[in-house]
């Protein structure tokens, strides 16, 4: 019979909770986004090994090492990629990730029309955000959608599979299918932002920086897996991520995978994102 072998994508998306726990190691406190654990790679008696559990990724701060499940199974068992596999494959059982974080959608969103930002309400809005409204209308469109049987309207970020992400004064909503939103430019520079505020306040203090750079938007910090393929191809990759936990476990994976990472939320210490600091200033 043929050996049955599962991929490195498949691997990547196996439970790390569950892969430690069926190595013997369980959680010595958990919350909503993290679980810690004593670190299986030395003897400790406050953890330090942290797991995020929106990301699946794990971090050991004694170390200052981490990433995915074959980055922790290769470091802790001294096993090749191949062999970390076959593991998987035929000695643990495991149970694949749930990421919690995704934006659920609780409406069907269905797009009607979409055209150049004009409504005076979204140039107010994006007035009030203290970014360009010249610049936005770049990357941005005024649409038009349906939801609960009702017609209403936002300014839309098109993703690369086709879907929408949708902000007005008063919502924050998206069309499926959900997915991160990619300017490529085949420059070797990449500008990576959680949202698509992030990257207009970005566009509207440094055009320049922009124009010579390609854009990655996450949408979502869920996404995150699906892009660590596309940052191998950069020679740089400046992040923009917010100062928060799910922004500093991102931050800290991206980091240890790519030594090109460059993280520059200190342009914004002491606010959440970018767009926060620039409404403050102005």
């Amino acid at each position: 019979m043929k050996e049955k072998r599962i991929t490195c994508r498949s691997a990547r998306n196996f439970c790390l909770v569950k892969i430690l726990e069926n190595l013997g190691h369980f959680p010595t406190r958990k919350t909503e986004k993290e679980a810690w654990f004593l670190s299986p790679f030395r003897s400790e008696t406050q953890a330090s090994f942290k797991i995020s559990l929106a990301l699946n990724r794990w971090y050991d701060h004694g170390m200052g090492k981490g990433g995915n499940s074959i980055d922790f199974l290769s470091l802790l068992l001294n096993f090749s990629v191949k062999e970390v596999l076959t593991y998987l494959s035929n000695d643990l059982a495991f149970s694949f990730h749930q990421p919690p974080l995704k934006i659920k959608e609780t409406k069907k969103t269905q797009i009607l029309t979409t055209k150049t930002i004009s409504h005076p309400a979204l140039l107010t809005y994006l007035k009030n955000r203290k970014v360009s409204i010249e610049i936005s209308r770049q990357y941005l469109k005024e649409v038009t959608f349906e939801q609960s049987n009702k017609s209403l309207f936002a300014l839309g970020l098109e993703n690369h599979l086709g879907g929408w992400e949708l902000r007005n004064k008063f919502q924050k909503t998206s069309s499926s299918p959900k997915s991160y939103s990619w300017f490529k430019r085949d420059k070797k520079r990449l500008i990576l932002t959680e949202g698509m505020f992030d990257f207009l306040s970005i566009a509207t203090i440094n055009p320049t920086l922009v124009s010579e750079s390609d854009i990655l938007i996450l949408n979502s910090i869920a996404f995150l897996s699906d892009i660590e393929p596309l940052l191998s191809n950069y020679d740089k990759v400046r992040l923009y991520l917010d100062n928060d936990n799910a922004g500093n476990s991102t931050t800290e994976i991206l980091k240890h995978q790519f030594n090109t990472t460059v993280d520059c939320r200190h342009e914004y210490k002491g606010y959440k994102d970018l767009n926060e600091k620039i409404i403050a200033w102005n």
